[in-house]
Parts: C-alpha cells; structure tokens; sequence
C-alpha cells in the first residue's frame, strides 16, 4: 500500500473510533432532555408514557410502535397505546417548545428555513390521509400517508422542527372516514404550499432565518413564491425540469425595424443548461464533507419562468450541477426572488442546507421510529411524529457533544444549554448583498433586494 493511503486509512480509522465516555449517563441526560416536554403533559401517567415513549424510540426495538415499546419495558400494551391513539392531549406546545430550542441552539441570522413532503407506505384504506399518491421512498404512485415537515438548518446542524399531515380532498370530504379516524371539525382540505405556510406563520419567527426553500413540488406553483414574497420572505425553491424560461441576460433576435422589438424563445431548463459554454460555470464550495471539500457548478440568470402555461415574475433562476463517483451529471434547478447580485456562494450554501433536511427524515425513520407507527387515527399519528421529532432533536445534541474535540466533556445534553458557536471547519459566509436577517413579527429592513410579488 502506498505510503499516502496508508495515511488516509489511518484517518478514517481515527474517525471510527468512538470514546465509551461520549456514550456515558446518555440516560439521566435524556430525562432531563425530555423534561420540558413532558411539562406540557397535565397528567402524571401521561407523563410517564412520554418518558417511556422516548426511550422506546432512542432503543433497539426493530419496530418502534407502542405495542413493541410496552413490551421492552415490560408493560401492558394498552396503557401505551391508548396514551398514542386516543389520549386526549395536545401535541402543539411540544412543538412549539421543539422549535424554541432549535431555534436557540442552532439559529443564525442567515439560517435557512426548508419544507419537505415526505411519504409513509401504508397498506390498506383505513389510515388517516391514506391514498393512491406518489411515495418518493418506493419511486411510484401507491397507498401512503404524506406528511409535510418544516426543518432548519444553520452552519452548525440541521433539525425538524414542526410537520402536517396532508389530508387528500377526497379524504377532508367524506364524514364516514373523517369520524372513524377522529379529524377534527375544524379540518379542512389544504393543498401542501397551504400547511408550509401556515408552519411558517406559526413558527417562522423562532427561527431566525433568510431563507426559505423546498424542493421542486415546493416551488411548482407561482402563487407560493408570490405568497412567500407577500410576506417579505427570501425564497430558493426547486422548480420541475421540464419548466421553460425566458433568458432576460441573453442576446435578443435581431429587430426587424416594426412592431415590438422580439424577445427570446422560451426554453426548457435543460435545454437552456446544455447550450451554456463550460466557461459559464462556476465551481464553488459549498461546505467540508466526510470525503472532502463539497464542490458543485453552479450558474445564476435574470428570468421569467412559465409554468403550465402561466408567465411568472422576473426571478433568479439558479442551476447546480453535480457529479457522483461514477461520473453522472446531475441538475438541479431553482428560481428565488434575492437579487441578482447575491453571490453564487450563498445560493450553492442555501441550496446544500435545503438538501441537509432530507438528512434529517431519514435520520428520523431510521434512528428515532419516525415511520414504524401502527395506528390510524389522527390524533395517534400527530402523538407519535411530535414525539419522533424531539427525540430525533435528542440525537442531533448527542451528535453535536460526540464531535466535541474534549470527549470527555460530560456536560449536559439540554439543547437549551447548546453554543451556538460553529463546528470546525464549517465556513461562516455573510455576502454584503445578502445580509443575514432575522424573522420577526415586525418590519424589518433588508439589505437584499427581493422583487416585487406580481400576477401571473
């Protein structure tokens, strides 16, 4: 072996390495974890299914469902289940104390707010919200739940903070299936943009944040992107690739001397993408990954876009392009309402952190029993994702104390007790074009332009 990959082998294996103390008193630390939480329970048993719930679902029970936490811990099933199914206890400050702590442990002023729907395969017809629509984890229309979960992410970590269920019209129509499942009255068909928006009415200014960002079925719409500037927000939204854009920075037809001067052809983004020069690109960094230095191509043009058949505002339209270890191109595609002069390094950082969230539902059904729940109700479901999602904020603050250099800090695992300092090697990046800002209920000045909401 080569004298330079031995090295390399010697710092992977460095990295594997974990110190038993990193894992020391994990559980007095997750019972004072949990404590503000469980506060928000009136009921002294309803207390203790919490306690127990979070630990079930930081364990190694292979399904992390009531019936399979109660029997880890020798309990009868029912307690716990009715304490998840029908219990009738609200979830709502959980998550409100959920995004107090997020915001004060990780806020930046330019962190960046992200929405994701995310699917749940489900069998059958009687699950709340369950029907016929496109799962992303199988790759095709099937029986699922959808859940739309509001993250945020900074330089220093990543965390969910809030999600909704998504109640398809045929379901939020039928009195029958509504009363079965207990969704309450006040429940009404909501398209997805809907529920961001109202989580980012809620909950937007405990998170101090710039940016506002989702994935191409996020930033599909027109009347979203014109909402989220109506409300003074800095967007970054994926958009469709077979959405077709009109190049305002481009060479025009030659004018033939009457009528209006002619504009450019609208063109599909991928069209528009392979007909740039190489030269076009920019390669930027965006942030230190495992393997190295992430790096990503980017391009920014002034546009207007049209999307089924409607012309949108002038926008930034911003392509990334990437390549895996095999050597596939990959593009993504984004439009945002920040001016043109913001930097191509804070839309490559803005448009990593979006992708960071995806982490954090995966590290959530994976690691803290997101998607093993078995009940049907509406009520169970909300009960069993809040508590998923603060125990997945209970693993991101251990994470945080393992990559400590001093492993041997015992100090505690409270989020509300968390630096809001950067990790090492994380580059901290405030344009003068786009300065960092925080979300308040109030007026606030911007230094970064963002355009003016029109019709489409």
């Amino acid at each position: 072996m080569e004298r330079r990959f031995e090295f390399r082998k010697e710092e992977l294996m460095a990295d594997c390495h974990v110190s038993p103390t990193v894992f020391r008193d994990i559980v007095p630390r997750l019972d004072k974890f949990a404590e503000p939480f469980v506060e928000c329970l009136r009921r002294p048993e309803q207390q203790e299914h919490a306690h127990t719930y979070f630990q079930g679902l930081l364990s190694d029970v292979q399904k992390k469902n009531a019936e399979s936490i109660a029997y880890r811990h020798d309990q009868d099933r029912q307690g716990l289940q009715t304490f998840i199914g029908t219990a009738p206890w609200d979830d709502k400050p959980l998550r409100v104390e959920l995004t107090r702590q997020v915001g004060k442990a990780l806020g930046e002023a330019d962190g960046v707010i992200t929405f994701d729907p995310s699917a749940f395969p489900k069998k059958g017809s009687h699950s709340v919200g369950v029907a016929r629509q496109w799962c992303g984890r199988l790759g095709k229309l099937d029986n699922c739940q959808v859940g739309v979960f509001m993250g945020y992410a900074s330089h220093t970590e990543q965390a969910l903070v809030d999600m909704r269920l998504y109640l398809p019209q045929d379901w939020a129509n039928d009195k029958t299936r509504r009363q079965e499942c207990g969704v309450p009255k006040e429940i009404r068909y909501q398209t997805r943009h809907k529920l961001a928006l109202e989580m980012l009415d809620e909950k937007g200014h405990l998170l101090l944040h710039a940016w506002v960002t989702g994935d191409d079925e996020m930033g599909r719409p027109a009347w979203f992107r014109r909402d989220l500037s109506a409300r003074g927000e800095q967007y970054l939204l994926g958009i469709p690739s077979n959405t077709t854009i009109r190049d305002l920075e481009g060479e025009t037809p030659p004018y033939g001397g009457r009528g209006p001067r002619p504009k450019r052809r609208f063109e599909q983004m991928r069209h528009w993408c392979q007909s740039l020069p190489e030269e076009a690109w920019t390669r930027v960094e965006v942030r230190d990954a495992e393997k190295g230095p992430l790096a990503v191509e980017i391009v920014k043009r002034r546009v207007v876009a049209k999307i089924e058949r409607k012309i949108g505002p002038e926008e930034t339209f911003v392509a990334i392009r990437t390549a895996d270890e095999e050597g596939a191109v990959k593009h993504d595609y984004y439009l945002s309402n920040a001016s043109p002069d913001t930097p191509l390094e804070e839309f490559a950082r803005v448009a990593t952190a979006a992708h960071r969230i995806e982490e954090c539902i995966k590290r959530g059904k994976s690691e803290a029993g997101m998607a093993d729940y078995q009940v049907r109700t509406w009520r169970g479901w909300h009960h069993h994702i809040t508590l998923s999602l603060i125990a997945t904020w209970f693993l991101v603050g251990e994470a945080r104390r393992g990559k400590k250099m001093d492993t041997s800090h015992h100090g505690s695992a409270d989020p509300r007790t968390f630096s809001t300092d950067p990790a090492p090697g994380l580059r901290m990046r405030h344009s003068r074009s786009n300065q960092p800002r925080m979300r308040v209920p109030t007026q606030t000045q911007r230094a970064c332009t963002i355009l003016s909401p029109s019709s489409t």
